[in-house]
C-alpha cells in the first residue's frame, strides 16, 4: 500500500500537469479561432479556383502553357504538410502513415522526391529511401507569405523544366473540430476530366454549354499570369487548412488530457482518503486495546 506522502506528491504532480494542459488548451483555442476564420473566409475562393482553372485548361490548348502539359508520371514530387510539435492526438500519425502508403504505391512506377513542411514529417521521412528537395521546420513562427511564394516558384520551375511529371500534396484538411481528414490532392498538372465530364453531361441533356472565350490578350499571356497564381494560392490553401486542423486537434487533445487529469486526481484522492481513514481506524483500535488492557490490571 503506498504511503500517504507519495500519494500527496503524485496528486500535486498531476495537478501541475493539469494546469499546463489547461493553459495549452487555452492557447490552442485562441490560435484555432484565428486560423478557422482565415480558412472559412477564403474557402469559397480556394474551392472554386480549381474548377475555374479546369475550364480554362479545357478551353485552352495543352501546349499553351507548360503547366498544362500532361506527362507520364515517372518523376513525382510529394509535398507533405505536418506539424512541428506533438500533443495533438493522431494528427501526425494518421497523416504520415497515409502518406507512406501513398508514396509506397507510387514508388513502384515512379521516382519520388519530397518537400516536407514540419518537423514531424522531417523526422519520419528521413529514415525512408526518398530524396528530400526541401524541408521546412519551425514554420509556425517563421513561415511567411514570402516563403510560400518561394515554394510555389520552386515547384513551378521544376515542373516547367520537366524535372517533375506530377505534384501531389498530402495534408490534413480541416473538416470539423473532432477529426481532420487526411487528403491527397494532385496540384500539377491541372486535370480537365471534371470539366470535360460536365461538358459532356450538359451536351447529352441538350443544354447549351458556355462558348469558349475570345482571349484578349492571347491565351498564352493570360495563362502565364493565372497558372502561377493558381499554384501559389492552392499551396496557401493546403497550408492554412493543415494549420487550422492542427490547432483543432491540439485543442481537443489538451481538453481530453485536462479531463483525464481531473479523473486521476479524484481517483488518487479517494485512495488517499481510504488509506488515511484506515490508518486512523487502526490507531484508534490500538488505543482502545491499550485502554482495555490497562483496565484489566
Amino acid at each position: 500500500m503506498p504511503a500517504l506522502i507519495d500519494l500527496r506528491r503524485r496528486i500535486k504532480s498531476v495537478r501541475n500537469t493539469q494546469q499546463i494542459t489547461q493553459a495549452m488548451k487555452t492557447v490552442a483555442t485562441a490560435k484555432f479561432k484565428k486560423a478557422q476564420r482565415i480558412v472559412l473566409e477564403a474557402r469559397p475562393y480556394w474551392h472554386n479556383h480549381p474548377e475555374l482553372m479546369e475550364e480554362i485548361a479545357l478551353w485552352a490548348q495543352r501546349e499553351s502553357h507548360p503547366l498544362l502539359e500532361v506527362r507520364k508520371e515517372k518523376k513525382i514530387l510529394g509535398l507533405v504538410i505536418s506539424s512541428d510539435k506533438g500533443l495533438c492526438g493522431a494528427f501526425n500519425a494518421n497523416l504520415l502513415e497515409g502518406a507512406r502508403e501513398f508514396l509506397k504505391e507510387k514508388s513502384k512506377e515512379a521516382e519520388i522526391r519530397l518537400i516536407l513542411i514540419g518537423k514531424k514529417a522531417e523526422f519520419f521521412f528521413k529514415k525512408l529511401p526518398y530524396t528530400l528537395d526541401r524541408t521546412y521546420s519551425d514554420y509556425l513562427t517563421g513561415f511567411s507569405d514570402e516563403d510560400l511564394e518561394d515554394l510555389a516558384r520552386h515547384v513551378i520551375r521544376h515542373y516547367v523544366f520537366c524535372h517533375l511529371d506530377a505534384v501531389y500534396v498530402l495534408y490534413n484538411e480541416f473538416k470539423s473540430i473532432l477529426a481532420p481528414r487526411v487528403t491527397v490532392m494532385k496540384l500539377l498538372p491541372i486535370e480537365t476530366e471534371g470539366a470535360a465530364a460536365e461538358k459532356k453531361e450538359t451536351a447529352d441533356q441538350g443544354s447549351e454549354f458556355p462558348m469558349p472565350p475570345d482571349w484578349e490578350p492571347e491565351a498564352v499571356q493570360i495563362l502565364k499570369s493565372l497558372l502561377p497564381q493558381y499554384v501559389e494560392n492552392q499551396i496557401k490553401h493546403f497550408f492554412f487548412e493543415s494549420t487550422a486542423a492542427e490547432y483543432a486537434a491540439r485543442m481537443m487533445a489538451m481538453d481530453n488530457a485536462t479531463q483525464n487529469a481531473e479523473d486521476l486526481i479524484e481517483s488518487l484522492t479517494l485512495v488517499l482518503n481510504k488509506i488515511r481513514q484506515a490508518t486512523i481506524t487502526k490507531e484508534l483500535l490500538e488505543i482502545m486495546s491499550a485502554v482495555e488492557a490497562l483496565a484489566k490490571k
